[in-house]
C-alpha cells in the first residue's frame, strides 16, 4: 500500500528532483506547449478557444500535423474537462496550481484519448514542464504515469444541462450527447474552383448536408491557396440553414442582423443579396467586411444595439440570428459547458425576446422573417417565438424549408439535432400578414 507521503503532490518542493541540476531539457513538439498555454487562457475564462487557438497557430506556423495536434488536444481537453479533473483528482493536492493541473490534463487527455504511447506522453509532458518552467518535472512523470480512465457522466455535462438535452431530443439524446465528445469536422462551402485546388493539394471533401462539404485539410485552411482566393467558406451545416430558411434571395434587400463577424451576410451576398449587416459591436464589422473582400463580395455595415428601434427602410427579408448561450455548439466550443448556468439562459432569453420585435418591424408587409439561435433551450428558442406570436397576431409561422440537416419539430420552428458535427439551431420562419 503508497503511504500517504509517497503520493504526488502539486506542492511538494521537491517533486522536481527528478535528475542532474544542470540537466538539458530534451526538445518538446511546440504544439503541446501552444496547446497547454491556450487551454491556460481558456480555463481562466480569458477567452474563447478558436480565436486563441486560431491565433497561436497563426503565430507559430506550425506544419499541418502538429496544427492537427495541438487542435485534438485543446478540443479534446476541454470536451472530456470533467472525467480528466476526477481522474487527477486523487493524485493531486487541492491547492494545485492551475497552470500545473492544465499541464496534466492536457497529458492525460492524450494518454487515455489520443492514444499516444504512455512513454511519449509522459517524456514530451516532463519536457516541457521543464523547458518551460509550467510544472514540477518530477510530479509530471510520477502523475502521467499512474493516471487512470474514469467513467464518463453525462457526456461532460453539467447535470442541468444533460437534462436540457435529453427534453430537447428525447429517443436521439443518447446519439446526440455521445457525438459532444467527439472531434468536431471541418465544413466549407466551396467553389468547384476551390474543390479543385484543395484536392490537388490532398485534402478530402465529402458532400455534406446543405451543400457544405466536409473536409479534411492536407496544409492549415488559412494557408491553402483557396482559401486566400476566396474560394472556400467556413460555416456549420445548421447555421447555413438558417440563410435558406429565408428562401431566394437573388435581388432582395436583406437585413442581417445581430450579423456578428458577417459569415451570414456573406452566404447572402454570394447568393445575389443587397444585405445590410447590423451588430452592435463596431469591430466585428471590419472582420466582416475583411472576409467579405476576400470572397469578393460586398455588404453594407450598421453598427446598432438591437434592444432599441432601428431607424432604416424595412426590407421583404429579415433574418435575427440572435446572441444566445451557444449551447447548441458545444462539440465546437466546448468551452461553454464550463461557464454556461440556467441563470445565464434566462438573461440571454430575456435579451431575445427585446430583440425580436425590433427585428419584426423592420419586416415589410407579405415579408418574411427568420429568427434562429445556436442553442437548445426552450427559453431561447420555442419560448421567445411563441410569446412574440402571442403579441403580434400579424405573425404567422411557417414551414422552415430547405432543410437537409437532421431536425425535429419545437414548437412554432425546428430544432436540428447536432450529429455527425451539426451544431444544434433552433430555427422559425415568420410571415407578416400582407396589408
Amino acid at each position: 500500500m503508497t503511504s500517504r507521503s509517497a503520493r504526488p503532490r502539486a506542492n511538494d518542493r521537491g517533486a522536481s528532483r527528478t535528475g542532474p541540476q544542470d540537466r538539458r531539457p530534451d526538445p518538446v513538439n511546440p504544439a503541446r506547449e501552444i496547446a497547454v498555454r491556450v487551454l491556460m487562457r481558456v480555463l481562466a475564462g480569458e477567452g474563447f478557444a478558436a480565436p486563441a487557438l486560431d491565433a497561436a497557430l497563426a503565430k507559430a506556423h506550425l506544419p499541418a500535423r502538429d496544427a492537427g495536434l495541438a487542435t485534438h488536444i485543446v478540443y479534446g481537453t476541454l470536451r472530456h474537462h470533467d472525467s480528466l479533473k476526477r481522474a487527477l483528482s486523487g493524485l493531486l493536492s487541492a491547492d494545485t496550481h492551475p497552470k500545473v493541473l492544465t499541464l496534466l490534463m492536457a497529458g492525460a487527455f492524450e494518454k487515455l484519448h489520443l492514444d499516444t504511447p504512455v512513454h511519449a506522453v509522459v517524456n514530451e509532458y516532463v519536457n516541457l514542464a521543464r523547458l518551460a518552467r509550467l510544472a514540477p518535472p518530477g510530479l509530471v512523470n510520477a502523475v502521467l504515469r499512474r493516471v487512470q480512465a474514469v467513467p464518463v457522466e453525462d457526456a461532460e455535462l453539467p447535470g442541468w444541462l444533460a437534462d436540457t438535452y435529453r427534453r430537447a431530443y428525447g429517443e436521439q439524446a443518447d446519439a446526440v450527447l455521445d457525438d459532444l465528445l467527439r472531434p468536431q469536422p471541418l465544413w466549407l462551402t466551396v467553389s468547384d474552383a476551390g474543390a479543385r485546388s484543395l484536392e490537388a493539394e490532398g485534402s478530402t471533401l465529402t458532400p455534406g448536408p446543405q451543400g457544405v462539404e466536409r473536409v479534411e485539410l492536407a496544409r492549415p485552411l488559412r494557408e491553402s491557396e483557396a482559401y486566400r482566393k476566396g474560394q472556400v467558406q467556413p460555416i456549420n451545416p445548421a447555421s447555413l440553414a438558417c440563410v435558406d430558411a429565408l428562401g431566394d434571395v437573388q435581388g432582395e434587400r436583406v437585413l442581417d442582423l445581430a450579423g456578428g463577424a458577417g459569415v451570414k451576410a456573406a452566404m447572402l451576398a454570394a447568393r445575389g443579396a443587397q444585405v445590410t449587416s447590423v451588430d452592435v459591436v463596431e469591430r466585428k464589422h471590419g472582420a466582416a467586411r475583411g472576409n467579405l473582400r476576400r470572397l469578393g463580395l460586398t455588404a453594407e455595415f450598421v453598427t446598432h444595439d438591437l434592444t432599441a428601434p432601428l431607424d432604416v427602410p424595412p426590407a421583404p427579408l429579415v433574418l435575427l440570428d440572435a446572441p444566445c448561450t451557444g449551447s447548441g455548439t458545444l462539440r465546437s466550443h466546448p468551452e461553454i459547458k464550463l461557464r454556461l448556468t440556467p441563470d445565464a439562459v434566462s438573461e440571454m432569453a430575456e435579451l431575445q425576446a427585446r430583440m425580436l420585435p425590433n427585428a419584426a418591424a423592420l419586416v415589410e408587409p407579405g415579408g418574411t422573417l427568420v429568427y434562429s439561435v445556436c442553442s437548445v433551450t426552450r427559453q431561447e428558442g420555442p419560448n421567445v417565438v411563441a410569446a412574440f406570436l402571442r403579441d403580434h397576431p400579424e405573425f404567422t409561422p411557417e414551414p422552415v424549408p430547405a432543410l437537409e440537416v437532421p431536425h425535429v419539430p419545437a414548437g412554432d420552428g425546428v430544432l436540428t439535432v447536432p450529429v455527425d458535427g451539426v451544431d444544434g439551431f433552433f430555427i422559425a420562419r415568420l410571415r407578416r400578414r400582407d396589408g
